[in-house]
């Protein structure tokens, strides 16, 4: 009888880390998302609920860390919601419990690849691959910009060490694409 076996947006049965020089890139698959958007003439409702909930709704270009939840802002009114993987893999069914009708909630844990990028410097490596001013905007910046052809979402989590959501289908051409710009920025 065959088994069902968890893989990586890798392909692989365990998150990838790679090193080049200072940076390390590690592959996150503990980390569950979900995307909250309030409904029309709702969001009073929604900061309400969440505020209870404990689920932070960061303004514009911001991410904010929270326990059990994080979130950061992708549009007017709309977040993308992060929680522990081993603890709130159905995220999108404990979101909606949570906040009720005053928000559509959409599951993208497997719609998405997730790289913490850490080094001494990121600058050198993200200025090559997008125009964010990595080095200049405040920690907890986040913000969707191109990396090559595709669309992530970049947050600053410090000086040294940033995320990076891009779309799972394309997990190894954005792995390729940080390979690449490390082997020239580093």
């Amino acid at each position: 009888m065959a088994s069902l076996m968890a893989m990586t947006a890798l392909g692989r049965r365990e998150p990838t880390t790679v090193t080049h020089g200072p940076l390390t890139i590690t592959e996150r698959t503990d980390v569950a998302l979900a995307s909250v958007a309030a409904r029309k003439g709702r969001m009073a409702d929604l900061a309400q609920a969440a505020q209870a909930a404990g689920t932070p709704l960061p303004g514009p270009a911001t991410h904010q860390r929270g326990t059990p939840y994080s979130a950061f802002w992708t549009a007017p009114e709309m977040w993308f919601v992060e929680a522990p993987f081993a603890t709130h893999e159905l995220i999108a069914e404990m979101l909606k419990a949570a906040l009720g009708d005053a928000a559509s909630i959409t599951e993208q844990t497997d719609a998405w690849v997730a790289f913490d990028l850490a080094a001494p410097d990121l600058s050198p490596v993200l200025e090559r691959l997008c125009n964010v001013d990595f080095r200049h905007v405040p920690d907890g910046h986040a913000t969707r910009t191109m990396m090559e052809h595709l669309g992530v979402y970049l947050i600053k989590h410090g000086p040294k060490e940033a995320r990076l959501y891009g779309p799972r289908s394309s997990a190894e051409s954005l792995l390729h694409a940080l390979e690449t710009a490390a082997h020239s920025a580093l």
